[in-house]
């Protein structure tokens, strides 16, 4: 071989190493990167205390007040009121406190302010006074006259006809006068708003004075449970009505009194 052609050769053989492709580059797998969300805390258990989450449910009535008197009562249908006889009361006949003054007098004293007695009537003559009437609301005076002794009058809270139609009609002579005159349920009040409340109950009529509602309701609850009188539903809804917005309303009672 001539050095020419070998010269040829090796130069052939440097440009093919030249040129030959490289071979393709392997890779690593990438790091893995943190992420850019933060992980969540984990969820702490919720517990709940007892009734937690439960329906609610009303209160029970609380001891000694109208509200839960008033769940005693009886409920029935009304009896006929055939042989009602309002003199078997004995309204003003007896005097259940033996102080020498009918029932009338006593409450009028009882209700009335700055209060003037007749001289030479032992303390018991109503002359004058004023009366907060608790019907309506309104001031007014009293003077006792033929013409003006009217415009107060004493109310049976639990009406005389009302008692006779509830359970009064097999009572002896001792319970009637006991019930007719028995200051609780006795009040003096504007004579014609207890001419207009007449002889209804709770369903049929309610002071307008709204503000002395209560008080009426749980006088007429007290009455009624003592002298074991029953209410119809309706009336027993009505009471229910007015004692629910005063559920600390207090049963009244009187020392010596509404006890049959």
């Amino acid at each position: 071989m001539t050095v020419t052609a070998a010269f040829v050769l090796v130069l052939a053989a440097a440009l093919f190493l030249l040129w030959r492709p490289a071979p393709e580059a392997t890779s690593a797998p990438a790091a893995p990167t943190p992420s850019a969300i933060t992980p969540a805390a984990p969820a702490t258990e919720v517990t709940t205390g007892p009734g937690e989450g439960a329906e609610t449910t009303a209160q029970a009535p609380l001891p000694g007040t109208a509200l839960a008197a008033v769940e005693l009562l009886l409920v029935t249908a009304n009896d006929a009121s055939e042989g009602y006889d309002r003199d078997a009361f004995g309204y003003r006949s007896v005097d259940l406190d033996r102080n020498g003054c009918d029932v009338r007098n006593d409450v009028l004293r009882r209700d009335l302010v700055d209060v003037t007695i007749r001289p030479g009537t032992n303390g018991c003559v109503v002359e004058t006074g004023t009366l907060q009437d608790p019907y309506t609301g309104v001031v007014m005076s009293f003077q006792r006259g033929s013409d003006t002794s009217g415009q107060v009058q004493i109310d049976h809270v639990v009406a005389l006809a009302n008692a006779w139609v509830t359970g009064a009609q097999d009572w002896d002579l001792a319970t009637f006068e006991r019930f007719g005159n028995d200051p609780l349920n006795l009040l003096a009040v504007d004579g014609p708003a207890n001419q207009g409340k007449g002889a209804d109950d709770a369903a049929e009529w309610l002071p307008p004075n709204t503000g002395f509602r209560c008080e009426y309701v749980a006088i007429q609850v007290a009455v009624k449970l003592a002298y074991e009188l029953a209410v119809t539903a309706a009336e027993q809804d009505a009471m229910l009505d007015v004692l629910t917005t005063c559920p600390a309303q207090p049963l009244p009672t009187a020392a010596g009194t509404a006890t049959p």
